[in-house]
């Protein structure tokens, strides 16, 4: 859920909410940034909730986001866990990296406030190398037509509190569209049925490939 620049208090929230998360959410940060190899990229890096999850078969990290006050904070979980991660600046619809040249992508709560999430994606097929890995999870829209209704209804006052957060979003259905090919995918739900959670409740994580 990293936000677009300049969003200094939510940053705060966003750090303290990752020391905060459900077991639930830290189990699916391991398994999705613990399962990167080779040269990743992790886009919407947050304040760095992924970073010690990262093992030995990772060669070398890149993170990126938008928000200068997050990245504040990344470099600090960076160097409080004595790990070598290059942090810059980026949009993930605009990233500034050479054609197929990352093993594999890593995006965690993030798609929901990209402000061009099908862009966002078309740029992480792009950086990928051919067979290389999308890991992701992120919350989605409710497949029920009333849960639906429901978060398109929040949307306008969750996207102004929550850093550009749409809580609507088909995210899987979008990374189908950017041409990626799902080869694994579970659908949960990592937080309590009730208000304000309950907006963001349906979570996919998975990996997808680029042929």
């Amino acid at each position: 859920m990293a936000g677009q620049p300049g969003h200094k208090w939510f940053a705060a929230f966003w750090e303290w909410q990752n020391r905060h998360e459900p077991a639930a959410v830290r189990r699916w940060r391991q398994e999705t940034a613990g399962g990167a190899r080779g040269r990743v990229l992790e886009i919407g890096c947050g304040a760095g909730a992924n970073f010690g999850h990262y093992d030995d078969a990772v060669t070398e990290i890149i993170a990126t986001d938008p928000d200068p006050y997050m990245l504040e904070r990344a470099k600090k979980r960076a160097t409080a866990l004595s790990r070598h991660i290059d942090i810059r600046t980026a949009s993930a619809q605009e990233l500034p990296f050479e054609d197929g040249s990352f093993d594999t992508v890593v995006s965690t709560v993030n798609m929901c406030s990209v402000q061009d999430a099908p862009a966002a994606l078309g740029e992480v097929r792009r950086v990928l190398r051919p067979g290389g890995e999308y890991r992701f999870f992120d919350h989605v829209r409710y497949e029920s037509a009333v849960g639906a209704l429901f978060q398109d209804l929040v949307t306008p006052l969750w996207v102004w509190a929550g850093g550009g957060c749409h809580p609507n979003r088909d995210v899987g259905q979008m990374i189908r569209d950017s041409g990626l090919e799902i080869v694994q995918m579970e659908r949960l739900h990592g937080v309590p049925p009730i208000p304000p959670f309950i907006v963001v409740r349906p979570v996919i994580k998975g990996v997808a490939v680029r042929r």
